[in-house]
């Protein structure tokens, strides 16, 4: 009798860690930043967007068990896009007054797909590895996203190749908005590729036999009362779907309110740390992706690779083809000048980003060495944006 408070209390502690540590250090951001205290207010805001975007994904991820894939992977991935935008735009805002903004901006879209590809993919697939010698997916799945990232990762060096002729930064303007639209109509083509027409091409062939019989045993603790008493902790398990939309709403509402923090304060303590744009870029992305880092390196674990293929890669999808038209159109509405004259170490680390997915991914196998390959990867490029 005892030991039920302590093992009630313990499982709070694990349901609901991220709230309210999320909510916690928000108050302590807006108390620090109402008394000035720079620094502190940048890292509580930083911390608070983490913590309350695993809530949203949390909160996203009981959504999609409702829902078959490929739907259920696009909403946590739309989820962490929502906050991806929130952040950016917040920064972007601070162009008016603070010229690396856009900079930052720039490098934080790029980094975004740069985080998803090779830290999320990579790091999930090295600790899947180390659990299981191979892990299976659907090869359709990555060659499609691979795909897709390829050529949109093209259409981006568009832009920055007539940042080298004598085209005045108007005619650059015209190009990022005319390849904005193109991406968009894209993406739109590819959504109803992924939900229409070709849903096969992003299940998982469950080929492993280890998967199939996990599967079978969620299955089966589905339907057991052990299962119905741990949904029973966690209230977002038992509030109808509407409520849950709502919640998802209110967090990002004050997810936004931090960023706006965050925004305000980052860049200058940024700049007196001599932090270069591409690593505050970087940052940027850690922070946004964090949640979908989590959901990804647990699905790994349970041998539920084909999940991490679908976030990973349909999270860099939309980072490109949807944030970039999002961001372009909401700083025309405010009137700031934001074109896709992404510089050389920018595009050119997307694209071997992408190249190296392809080579890892296409034979719908997986293990620990072709994680490492992705994290070797992103620290390299860490190395170089640190110095550029």
């Amino acid at each position: 009798m005892s030991e039920e408070p302590d093992s009630s209390s313990n499982s709070y502690i694990r349901e609901y860690w991220d709230l309210v540590l999320g909510i916690i250090t928000a108050v302590f951001a807006l108390y620090f930043n109402h008394i000035q205290m720079s620094g502190l207010d940048t890292i509580f805001s930083a911390l608070s967007i983490g913590l309350l975007s695993i809530t949203v994904s949390e909160i996203a991820e009981i959504l999609a068990h409702k829902i078959s894939e490929p739907y259920g992977s696009f909403l946590l991935t739309i989820s962490a896009v929502v906050v991806e935008i929130i952040l950016l735009f917040s920064i972007l805002l601070q162009s008016a007054h603070n010229p690396d903004a856009i900079e930052t901006v720039k490098g934080g879209i790029i980094s975004a797909v740069l985080v998803d590809m090779n830290v999320l993919l990579g790091l999930s697939v090295f600790i899947g590895g180390l659990s299981f010698k191979e892990q299976q997916h659907n090869e359709d799945t990555s060659s499609t996203y691979t795909t897709i990232l390829y050529v949109s990762s093209l259409a981006l060096l568009v832009p920055g190749i007539l940042d080298y002729t004598r085209h005045g930064g108007e005619i650059i303007k015209q190009a990022s908005l005319a390849i904005a639209f193109i991406l968009l109509l894209f993406y739109i083509v590819i959504l109803i590729f992924q939900t229409k027409t070709h849903t096969h091409f992003f299940k998982s062939t469950a080929r492993s036999r280890i998967f199939r019989y996990k599967k079978m045993i969620k299955e089966h603790l589905e339907n057991s009362d052990a299962e119905e008493e741990h949904s029973s902790i966690y209230i977002f398990d038992k509030l109808p779907k509407i409520f849950n939309f709502l919640s998802m709403f209110v967090l990002i509402f004050i997810i936004g309110v931090m960023a706006e923090i965050f925004a305000t304060t980052s860049l200058p303590l940024f700049k007196s740390y001599g932090i270069s744009t591409g690593i505050a870029g970087l940052l940027i992305a850690i922070i946004s992706v964090t949640p979908e880092i989590f959901t990804a390196i647990k699905a790994a674990k349970n041998d539920q690779i084909q999940r991490v293929i679908n976030i990973a890669m349909g999270a860099s999808t939309v980072s490109i083809l949807l944030t970039v038209p999002i961001l372009l159109f909401l700083g025309y509405m405010v009137d700031i000048n934001l074109t896709l004259n992404f510089n050389s170490l920018q595009v050119g680390a997307l694209i071997f980003t992408v190249i190296l997915a392809w080579k890892t991914t296409d034979d719908g196998e997986t293990n620990y060495f072709e994680g490492l390959s992705h994290l070797m990867l992103f620290l390299s490029y860490a190395i170089i944006a640190a110095f550029y």
